[in-house]
């Protein structure tokens, strides 16, 4: 009879890594608890981890597992340790879905497994928890990842190998840091892929990251078309430097049409002070959003 091997790791499947280890360096077993090692726990002397990098809780998911846990109890404990500042209360290190469902199902006690642990495993067994379970969204793990190296002062491949990941992974994953915040708010909240993401991190001119995330979204891009809508904006070049000349009025308004529209725009003016404001193009398509960026109605 053969028999089959379990993955514990994140990523690559190796051995011994995941919460499985982790937990085993601590003295616990993360998925089988003996009867005398749970104890019950009022549910109001529990705490959130403090360096859960989840911050949103899928309303719909907590209430069908609320009702689950009515109907046939918690089944698994969960693992915490007692508060660094107030030895009657507690920290929950991995299982605050089901605290959290708990106390909407209307319990007042839960079973806990409590060890002790130092701020460094409670931070790392937090990130797999929610890694494992595909939780956190690509900024959330993101910033986990960059909590863990300046908390614990480690380095990108210190981190990966922590975590059971490739080192090219945990890069790809904070390069996402450096999108500007309505951006990161679009891709946390789905309407941006993660491939997409990383691709308008190859935009030469950052200023036009933002628009372009914009019309991604309002156009329904895929990876690919919006690849080829950076390399096309990376072949028109930078915005070019201002002549000597040309006043900061000039520059600031070209800088903010080119913003507005997500494209090149050329702006010059005469002595007189008329001139005219030229905007580029790539397809009809990007003609019409264009129009549509300005309010015009052809109908």
């Amino acid at each position: 009879m053969t028999t089959s091997k379990k993955k514990t790791a994140l990523g690559n499947g190796l051995t011994g890594g995941g919460l499985d280890a982790l937990f085993g360096e601590q003295g616990v077993d993360a998925t089988v608890a003996t009867a005398d090692s749970v104890r019950e726990i009022d549910v109001t002397k529990l705490s959130a981890n403090p360096y859960q990098p989840r911050h949103v809780f899928d309303e719909d998911a907590l209430r069908e597992l609320a009702a689950s846990i009515k109907e046939n109890g918690v089944l698994q404990p969960v693992i915490v340790r007692h508060h660094p500042a107030d030895n009657a209360k507690y920290e929950i290190l991995a299982g605050e879905r089901r605290w959290r469902a708990s106390q909407l199902a209307g319990l007042t006690e839960i079973p806990a497994v409590v060890r002790k642990f130092d701020n460094e495993t409670m931070m790392q067994a937090a990130i797999l928890e929610n890694l494992q379970r595909e939780d956190l969204s690509p900024i959330e793990e993101a910033v986990a990842y960059k909590t863990m190296m300046d908390t614990m002062r480690l380095t990108q491949e210190q981190v990966a190998k922590r975590l059971g990941k490739a080192r090219s992974a945990v890069a790809n994953m904070l390069r996402l840091l450096n999108l500007p915040d309505e951006v990161k708010d679009l891709l946390d909240t789905g309407n941006l892929s993660m491939g997409q993401a990383r691709t308008l991190l190859g935009l030469h001119n950052k200023r036009r990251i933002l628009p372009v995330a914009k019309r991604a979204v309002a156009e329904g891009m895929t990876v690919r078309s919006l690849e080829q809508l950076v390399n096309r904006l990376n072949e028109q070049g930078e915005v070019p430097v201002a002549k000597p000349e040309a006043n900061a009025f000039m520059q600031a308004t070209q800088a903010a049409l080119e913003d507005k529209f997500g494209t090149k725009v050329a702006l010059s003016a005469n002595r007189k002070g008329a001139g005219k404001i030229e905007i580029s193009y790539l397809s009809e398509a990007d003609l019409n959003r264009i129009i549509d960026v300005l309010g015009i109605s052809l109908d």
